[in-house]
């Protein structure tokens, strides 16, 4: 079974690395948007214009997921802890 520390321990950590990837498609995104923007638009046939909303989308939701389900879990843990 698992305590509440290692639970916090793993919601701490899956929280950084998915913080850590949303920094990087931001920055990739932010930096290299012709390049990808054009790979994209080839792979699943969208015009690039429509992909600067996905991307955006992706983003947002992506944060949303995070900050829901990882971030704010651990905080209640920490709080919890304490």
């Amino acid at each position: 079974m698992i305590t509440i520390s290692q639970l916090t321990e793993l919601l701490g950590w899956a929280s950084v690395i998915n913080i850590a990837y949303l920094l990087l498609a931001t920055i990739i995104l932010m930096f290299m948007r012709g390049t990808i923007s054009s790979i994209h638009s080839k792979m699943f046939n969208i015009d690039e214009k429509e992909l600067s909303s996905k991307y955006f989308d992706f983003l947002s939701n992506y944060k949303i997921v995070t900050l829901v389900f990882m971030v704010a879990p651990y905080i209640a843990l920490k709080i919890m802890g304490q």
